[in-house]
């Protein structure tokens, strides 16, 4: 369930982004009041991933793939501008994506030991 909640967050922060564009600097009410909610949701949802995915993890998949779907958006509906710079940059984060959930896998359960002992010293 965690990770439909993660998959959700993204979702909406990419509906909220979406709409920040669209709603011209908050001059457009309905844009502005559904980036408002889209964002609220979105952190809503993370929140409740957070309680079973590692910050870290979940953050940087939250972040990554946002960016990687916004990256699309603005190149179909808003004619950005699609540079071999840019699919090299977000190529590199979702590599870093892989790379961090990866890490997070082999060193997990000694790091929550530490934490854990920090916390009750």
């Amino acid at each position: 369930m965690h990770w439909l909640f993660l998959t959700l967050a993204i979702l909406f922060e990419v509906a909220g982004t979406t709409t920040m564009k669209l709603s011209n600097g908050l001059s457009k009410i309905i844009p502005s009041v559904l980036m408002i909610v889209f964002y609220i949701s979105s952190l809503s949802f993370l929140t409740l991933a957070l309680k079973n995915i590692e910050i870290s993890i979940a953050y940087a998949i939250w972040s990554g793939v946002g960016i990687a779907l916004i990256t699309i958006i603005g190149y179909i509906y808003f004619a950005e501008n699609l540079s071999i710079v840019k699919i090299i940059a977000i190529s590199l984060i979702i590599i870093g994506i892989i790379t961090l959930n990866l890490a997070g896998n082999v060193h997990a359960s000694s790091s929550k030991v530490q934490i854990t002992e920090d916390i009750n010293q």
